[in-house]
């Protein structure tokens, strides 16, 4: 019965605002968005490279009460290991060589509304570490400052890679795992919703004819 009631719930969920597919996988992961909406629960979102992870986070974004507030993404992967704090949290000028200038870090410009993380499991442990310390405290410290700075940040992550496993090699923090790994959900990839193909055909031939 339980089955049944959350296979109608799913049914009667609109389709993600946007974002094209009717099959039951896709309604349920637009149905998780919903429901994480209406909270401030922490979301991470799961699933392989190219499934549309951003756009999910995007929607979680407009459909919350911060869609007013910035939506900031960082691509933590694209970001080298030595600039990804200063990216995130901010740093003061002179604070290493090439720091000419004070600069707001991703969660300062992200305050009030939402700051996505991809691939949050290419952080490095010290970024790790802090990254921790904001979802405790609700506070961050730019580089070369040690005036402490509240945020009030919804934060969304996501990961293509299997972060229970990486707690266990050592290269995630298991603390900051249980932290983030409060609301997953599933994004699934377009072969494991292949009903959806003829939707998004016709979608881009509509495209290509406008154009």
């Amino acid at each position: 019965k339980q089955v049944d009631c959350l296979r109608q719930s799913i049914s009667r969920t609109p389709p993600c605002d946007g974002m094209i597919g009717s099959s039951e996988r896709f309604r349920h992961a637009c149905h998780l968005i919903q429901r994480a909406a209406a909270s401030q629960v922490t979301v991470l979102l799961q699933g392989e490279t190219g499934v549309g992870k951003e756009r999910f986070a995007r929607l979680l974004h407009k459909q919350s009460g911060r869609r007013d507030k910035p939506f900031i993404a960082v691509n933590c992967a694209a970001i080298p290991e030595n600039l990804i704090e200063a990216e995130l949290f901010g740093v003061e000028k002179g604070a290493y060589t090439g720091a000419q200038q004070t600069r707001m870090g991703r969660f300062e410009r992200a305050d009030g509304g939402t700051l996505f993380l991809d691939e949050v499991g290419e952080l490095p442990l010290a970024a790790q570490a802090k990254l921790l310390r904001v979802l405790q405290e609700g506070e961050i410290e730019r580089l070369g400052d040690h005036k402490v700075r509240k945020v009030n940040v919804r934060l969304v992550t996501a990961t293509h890679v299997d972060l229970k496993q990486a707690v266990s090699e050592g290269r995630f923090r298991a603390d900051l795992y249980y932290r983030i790994h409060v609301y997953p959900v599933h994004i699934p990839p377009l072969r494991e919703r292949q009903s959806d193909i003829p939707l998004l055909v016709n979608a881009m031939l509509e495209r290509l004819s406008v154009l």
